[in-house]
């Protein structure tokens, strides 16, 4: 199953790539707008999930 940030992704690809074949600038911006969208919050993502584990591994020693 695709995580929100991956859809986004593939959204924003898509309106970039019709931005292209249309020659609408703007669509296009706003596809690689989703896209670095969608890459901020799976960066966010990945360092929760990391935090979570250091948490959890330092809670395991104790």
């Amino acid at each position: 199953m695709m995580g929100k940030s991956s859809m986004d992704k593939a959204k924003g690809k898509a309106k970039e790539m019709a931005g292209k074949a249309t020659g609408n600038e703007r669509m296009e911006a706003e596809g690689k707008t989703d896209q670095a969208k969608a890459n901020v919050r799976e960066a966010a993502e990945k360092a929760r999930g990391k935090a979570a584990g250091a948490r959890d591994s330092l809670r395991d020693k104790h």
